[in-house]
Parts: structure tokens; C-alpha cells; sequence
């Protein structure tokens, strides 16, 4: 029996793996080259070897048959696979990709089945990193998609306070001491950088590093005026300066949490110097008068 080349050229055959049973492809040319080595006594193929040819013609005729077999009983199983997905299945198959972000997001997800979902769906990730960062995906079943993502925030840009949080602080400074900044930021449920509550350290720290001016500086900017400037303005003592101010006589502006004051400019009705003092003369001169008139 003698093999021309027509008997010879490349074809595609279908065999199974020892191992995992799952079927692989072989050419004529391989299988041809395989019955050769199997060949006891590594047999030449020779024309005049009768015995030889007919010998590696019926394994050959055999190795046909059993390929017919194998692509036929491959087709039956796809088919046949192929009809036990019914209309409800396919339904549930396609929405998947509905319930896949729910899924994902739900608190009971543990992190080692999200791993396994990645590894199911994406076939690579590839990140370029320039100004924005790139990022390339392929998927298990050939699709890509390419996104495009900033740049993450660097430690302290993570940690750095809300443009709002300052903008508040310099609004609120021209009526309130840090103390009380803070308390207002913590009833409305303000946070600083760190997600900490506010105290008066940090309203300092924040007024500092943004250089706000403190509320001394913009009470004086203001025109009010020091408690020796009220005494000597209306010629009292400084001890009196505060208890004018208790009774109401001189409006006062507390600058810093310790309760020093800056005063308004006094009115032009407010008392003289040792006024009271004249007022009780006269009330035990008045007594003394009585008491000489005698009993009437």
C-alpha cells in the first residue's frame, strides 16, 4: 500500500485526553506520525513490507473510525447541552448582570468569593499611570472595556480640612471665640480632616495655618477699645470699668475664651467720676437736715 500526499495533508481530529477526559485536537499528519512510533520494532514504512502496510492501514482505517465516533458524540453533547437551557434559565442567566453589583456590594460578601468573581469574569488588568490613571480590562469571554480614573489623593490631601470648615471658621470668628466654633461645628455635626470632633485646638491650629485673623484684631479693626483705654477715657479705675460694665453702663465683646472683653466707645450719658459718692452725701445730708427739723 503506497501513501501519496493527498493521503497525507493536514486535518483536524478529535481525541480525548487521558487525564481529563476533555477532548483535544490532532491533525491527520499526527495521528499518521503517532501509528508509526506504536509501530512494533520501529517498522519502516516500505512498499515492498506488505505485512507492514496492511497493518498500518487497518490502524489507521480504525483511528478514522474512532474519530467519526468522537466528533459525532461531541456534536450530540453540544446539541444536547445546548437544549436543556430553556427560556426561564436563559432568563435567569441574563440577569445576572443585574444582580452581579448587588451581589457584590452586599455586607455578607466576604472577600475571598469576591476574589473568586474576579478571577471567573477578567482574563487581565492592565493600569497606566500618567496624569489620570488608565486602566484596561479584558474579560474571560474576549470583550474589553478601558476606564479612565483620577488620581488617587495623597496621605495629606486625605487628612486636609474642607474648604467649607475654613470659610465657616472666618465667618464665625467675627462673632464667636474658638470654644465656641467648635461647639457649633460639633451640634451641626461637623467633622475635621481626621473624622475627629472639633475643640478648640484644632479651630486654633486651622486659623493659624490659614492665617485668618484672630477676633482681637478684628474687634480693634472694629474701633472697640481696651479696658485701660475706657478708664482713661472717662477717668475711672480699671476695677470700675468692669463693674460699669456688669450694671449694664459699657457694652463689652469677649475676644478669647478666657473672658477679656473689648469695650465700645462709652456714651456721652454715662455717669462722672465719683458719682455715686455725690449721690450719697446728699442722701445723709438730707438725713442730717431731717433729723435737726425735730418731730413735727
Amino acid at each position: 500500500m503506497a501513501f501519496t500526499a493527498e493521503d497525507t495533508r493536514p486535518a483536524q481530529s478529535l481525541s480525548f485526553r487521558p487525564s481529563s477526559g476533555k477532548p483535544c485536537f490532532r491533525s491527520d499528519n499526527q495521528v499518521f506520525a503517532l501509528l508509526l512510533r506504536k509501530t512494533s520494532n520501529n517498522a519502516y514504512l516500505d512498499p515492498a513490507n506488505r505485512f507492514v502496510a496492511d497493518t498500518l492501514e487497518a490502524e489507521w482505517n480504525n483511528k478514522l473510525r474512532l474519530l467519526n465516533e468522537t466528533q459525532e458524540q461531541y456534536e450530540r453533547m453540544r446539541q444536547q447541552n445546548y437544549l436543556t437551557i430553556d427560556d426561564a434559565q436563559r432568563t435567569r442567566i441574563a440577569a445576572l448582570a443585574n444582580d452581579f453589583p448587588r451581589l457584590w456590594q452586599h455586607p455578607q460578601t466576604p472577600d475571598r468569593e469576591r476574589k473568586r468573581m474576579i478571577r471567573l469574569l477578567l482574563e487581565d488588568v492592565t493600569l497606566i499611570k500618567r496624569d489620570q490613571i488608565s486602566v484596561h480590562v479584558r474579560f474571560k469571554g474576549g470583550a474589553a472595556k478601558t476606564l479612565t480614573l483620577p488620581l488617587p489623593l495623597s496621605a495629606p490631601q486625605l487628612r486636609k480640612t474642607d474648604e467649607a470648615v475654613i470659610h465657616e471658621i472666618d465667618r464665625l470668628l467675627d462673632h464667636h471665640t474658638e470654644r465656641e466654633i467648635a461647639m457649633i461645628f460639633n451640634q451641626n455635626g461637623w467633622r475635621s480632616g481626621t473624622g475627629k470632633l472639633f475643640h478648640r485646638g484644632i479651630i486654633v491650629r486651622l486659623r493659624r495655618a490659614y492665617h485668618l485673623k484672630d477676633r482681637f484684631t478684628r474687634l480693634r479693626a472694629l474701633g472697640m477699645l481696651t479696658e485701660q483705654e475706657i478708664a482713661a477715657l472717662t477717668g475711672i479705675a480699671a476695677a470700675s470699668v468692669k463693674a460699669w460694665r456688669y450694671r449694664g453702663l459699657l457694652s463689652a465683646h469677649r475676644y478669647n475664651d478666657r473672658g477679656d472683653c473689648l469695650f465700645e466707645a462709652p456714651a456721652d450719658d454715662l455717669p462722672r467720676k465719683n458719682a455715686h459718692k455725690r449721690s450719697y452725701l446728699q442722701k445723709q445730708q438730707t438725713i442730717h437736715d431731717c433729723n435737726r427739723g425735730g418731730a413735727v
